[in-house]
């Protein structure tokens, strides 16, 4: 009986950790900007500055056309070659790095801030592969 206690306590821990971190990036994310959905995304990209916040191989690999990037384990070092008075679209694999970046940004003064919602995973626009 008293494993099945610990079990259950466990678990309860678990589950309380996980709806934290999700109630904590729903939270972030209203004060950030807003969550694109594909359509959005390339509606409004040829006005926006496209951010890659994956690390260096997968953008080489493959990356949303016309994005650039700007890794966001350098992103403090390398911000200011963005433009704050443009919007910025960022995406990455996770949207914990990316509501991050978006936190720094604000932080920095951008103010038009917004996030491919689904992740750079399931994109269904146009991509590109670097060629060396």
């Amino acid at each position: 009986m008293t494993f099945l206690y610990i079990l259950d306590a466990v678990l309860l821990v678990i589950i309380l950790a996980i709806a934290g971190v999700w109630a904590w990036n729903k939270i972030q994310a209203k004060r950030i900007g807003g969550a694109l959905t594909n359509e959005e995304f390339k509606e409004g990209m040829r006005k926006a500055q496209i951010v890659d916040l994956r690390e260096k191989a997968p953008f080489k690999r493959k990356h949303i056309d016309g994005a650039r990037n700007l890794p966001y384990t350098m992103l403090k070092y390398n911000y200011t070659e963005l433009r704050p008075d443009l919007p910025v679209y960022l995406y990455s694999d996770s949207l914990t790095v990316t509501l991050r970046a978006g936190r720094f940004l604000k932080k920095k003064g951008f103010t038009s801030i917004h996030w491919l919602k689904d992740g750079f995973e399931n994109w269904k626009g146009r991509t590109k592969a670097s060629k060396y």
